[in-house]
């Protein structure tokens, strides 16, 4: 069996160069060169500045232009839409003003989804604006709302299509996933208002919240799209093909007229935290341990599109309190990255949450993992500096961190550097390079490296062609220290086919990134048709579909085989069933331990699985989502029930009891796993909520809780209070950890 490998890094070199398409339009500095596609916007500049109150009632908003002009993207693409949406575009010299009226003919219908920053917009009506204001046809800032005024905001990077991804059908434009970073959380403000004819939002976004092409006067990409929950639709302005989401920004339209300042912005963000940890099991029950902290980050525009990052003691608050909830269940977690350093401009360094688990996990740069080391030993970082954003035509990352000589637990810290030259070429195609070296520093014998090259070729709308090669160097390690990859997929209204290959060397080591298998040769193979049912109301979609794939060791030995056929229906309010038979093969070249005195012999294990997934409409009061899986397991057989119920009262309250059970028989013996788990979430305005996370382990007799509790500022600063706590229910009973974290940061504006 193999398992996963992560790595911390601490030093980052990279350059990104662009190749912008042939036509110019006006208002770009010379030599850049952009495509004008799609529909047209104009912005004016504002006599006033607009009151941020959710209300469109200044004489401003009547001078501006309107866009009205939205077509439907689900569920009847290209059809007019059901609601009239208007938005408009203001500007002055500090500020870019949206104004959206949203018009519903049952207004008391709205939904108004979760009352927190960043909740998910699928499950409530929304409006998002996507602005590239670089327009490379490739990153892109995003900024949304929902009737209840919350905050979301993310960047698109690389025309929302992600790394070297297997082909996917991509739902909606409100989620997270590859090409989309929504962890970045920028300074601005939004308000809303709900009247009988629909709803309003207003949004102020500070140029200095924003990277762009010097000053003066402007052409930026954009698009915008709103969600009607109650009819499951979305209409865009730009149209884009039902196949791709929103943030498909090389088919974005653009906005003109803007006039931007060129001025230097300077913010500074100091925080303070406090903690007490008493760990019962190691030390003793009477002796807490304390600790205090001070650090900051601070942010400098060099130019209007060129930004440097300097921290010093970075924030480590939210690293270990989530280190910590690891071991609160029997599942392995990982955690996006929200340490304000790492985030701008986080697409050229590829920063996120891995796709852990999937055939896409291989990650050569993962930020989370930055000053935790091998064995999961905290090594903090001092300072460091980064800087990021646009310069001579060439996109610039560089990245310099310093960490403490020895770890808090006498491990050594090492020295790392990785170089990377990313051209993007026309038509969502692009080619890069990476180099990545590590000393360690107490002696030079101890080293890394990692090279790669990778490209991308997109052809047409539908066709897409991916691949890439890479190889480390590691004293320790000798022999097959690869890494290659092939993808090749093709995307319509009906099909969606892709076809990939992948081969990981057993040696092969990214010590600055996420791997969660070696040693293989992968073929995989996707072929789904997508049916539309216009002629039935409450039906959308149709998706059978067919996944192979056939993991081998380098000898040609077939360690996996896993054939999965669906066919997955999709309601018209949301709810979706998929009903599938998974054939299974697994080999294993030694006996494997899947529980304490349960050993699975050697040998190659043959069988066949049954799975349905549902879950209803989510947005609704009251919603369930569930798995129900039957069938053979290795030398016997698994019965296995997972699931939830959930519960939202208004936007301000969520309840969700969550329970899953795995009842494994099998010839070496048998066992059953049950956890149980409760999530509450109480918001008191989109900046202000409590949330607690309760489990109970009834394999381990483990009972877990982690309680938050936040009052948040702009740009997510703000108070945090968190508290961890883990009980042995039986034999013995008692405390296990405890845990009480506080901080407090706040983001200061120099320049405001």
């Amino acid at each position: 069996m193999t398992g996963h490998r992560l790595f911390p890094a601490v030093c980052i070199f990279t350059i990104c160069q662009c190749a912008y398409r042939p036509s110019v339009l006006a208002g770009q500095a010379a030599g850049d060169t952009i495509q004008a596609a799609g529909p047209v916007a104009h912005a004016v500049r504002a006599d006033s500045a607009p009151s941020i109150d959710g209300r469109l009632n200044e004489d401003s908003w009547t001078a501006a232009p309107t866009l009205q002009d939205f077509v439907q993207h689900e569920p009847l693409e290209g059809a007019p839409p059901n609601e009239r949406t208007e938005i408009r575009f203001l500007y002055d010299e500090d500020a870019l003003y949206i104004g959206a009226r949203l018009y519903d003919s049952d207004a008391a219908a709205i939904r108004l989804g979760e009352n927190r920053r960043d909740a998910n917009l699928q499950d409530a009506d929304a409006i998002l604006i996507v602005l590239d204001t670089y327009v490379d046809r490739q990153n892109a800032f995003v900024f949304g709302t929902t009737p209840v005024g919350i905050e979301y905001d993310g960047q698109v990077t690389k025309d929302g299509q992600g790394g070297l991804t297997t082909a996917r059908r991509q739902q909606g434009g409100a989620g997270s996933g590859g090409g989309f970073n929504l962890n970045w959380d920028g300074s601005w403000e939004v308000a809303t208002s709900i009247d009988d004819e629909g709803w309003s939002a207003e949004f102020r976004i500070p140029f200095s919240t924003l990277r762009y092409r010097g000053g003066g006067e402007q052409v930026w990409g954009m698009n915008a799209s709103r969600v009607v929950r109650r009819l499951n639709e979305e209409v865009f302005w730009a149209p884009i093909p039902r196949q791709h989401a929103l943030y498909r920004v090389s088919q974005a339209g653009t906005l003109e007229g803007l006039q931007t300042p060129g001025r230097r912005y300077v913010t500074f963000t100091p925080y303070v935290l406090g903690s007490a940890h008493n760990d019962f099991v190691s030390l003793p029950r009477q002796n807490t341990v304390w600790t205090g902290e001070f650090g900051f980050d601070a942010k400098l525009g060099v130019t209007s599109s060129l930004n440097l990052d300097l921290t010093y003691n970075t924030d480590f608050a939210q690293v270990e309190a989530d280190e910590q909830q690891v071991n609160l269940t029997r599942f392995s977690l990982f955690f996006p990255e929200k340490r304000p350093f790492f985030l701008e401009n986080a697409g050229v360094f590829s920063v996120g949450t891995p796709r852990a688990g999937t055939d896409l996990g291989l990650d050569l740069f993962y930020s989370r993992r930055i000053g935790i080391g091998v064995a999961g030993d905290l090594v903090p970082i001092v300072a460091g500096g980064r800087l990021t954003g646009r310069a001579a035509g060439l996109t610039v990352g560089l990245l310099s961190i310093q960490t403490e000589q020895v770890g808090r637990h006498g491990i050594p810290a090492n020295n790392y550097s990785v170089a990377r030259l990313l051209k993007e070429l026309p038509n969502r195609s692009q080619a890069g390079v990476m180099l990545v070296s590590r000393l360690n520093t107490d002696s030079t014998a101890d080293y890394n490296l990692t090279f790669s090259a990778d490209g991308r070729v997109g052809i047409g709308e539908n066709i897409n062609l991916d691949a890439y090669v890479s190889r480390t160097e590691t004293p320790s390690l000798r022999g097959r220290e690869h890494g290659l990859g092939f993808t090749g997929s093709y995307q319509t209204r009906e099909w969606d086919v892709a076809l990939q290959y992948r081969e990981i060397g057993d040696n092969f080591n990214p010590e600055v990134g996420f791997l969660p298998r070696w040693g293989y040769r992968l073929f995989i193979e996707r072929l789904q048709h997508n049916i539309r049912v216009p002629s039935v109301s409450w039906l959308r979609e149709f998706r059978p579909h067919v996944v192979m794939r056939h993991f081998y060791d380098f000898d040609w030995f077939l360690e996996t085989r896993y054939i999965h056929i669906d066919n997955a229906t999709q309601f018209e309010n949301g709810a979706f069933i998929s009903t599938a038979v998974n054939l299974h093969r697994e080999g294993l070249k030694a006996p494997f331990e899947i529980r304490d005195d349960i050993v699975i012999p050697e040998g190659s294990y043959d069988f066949t699985q049954a799975v349905i997934r549902f879950n209803s409409n989510e947005s609704a009061a009251w919603s369930v989502n569930g798995t129900l899986t039957a069938g053979g397991f290795y030398s016997g057989h698994r019965k296995g029930v997972a699931g939830s119920v959930t519960n939202r009262i208004g936007s301000s309250w969520l309840a969700a009891l969550t329970a899953s059970y795995d009842d494994v028989d099998l010839a070496e013996g048998s066992f059953k796993a049950t956890l149980f788990g409760l999530r509450l979430a109480y918001s008191f305005t989109p900046r202000m909520f409590v949330q607690s996370l309760v489990q109970y382990n009834r394999d381990t007799n483990r009972f877990s809780i982690n309680a938050r509790f936040g009052w948040l500022n702009t740009a997510g600063t703000g108070l945090y209070l968190v508290y961890n706590e883990i009980q042995h229910t039986v034999n013995p009973s008692g405390p296990v950890d405890r845990a009480f974290i506080i901080k407090y940061n706040r983001q200061f504006d120099l320049f405001r």
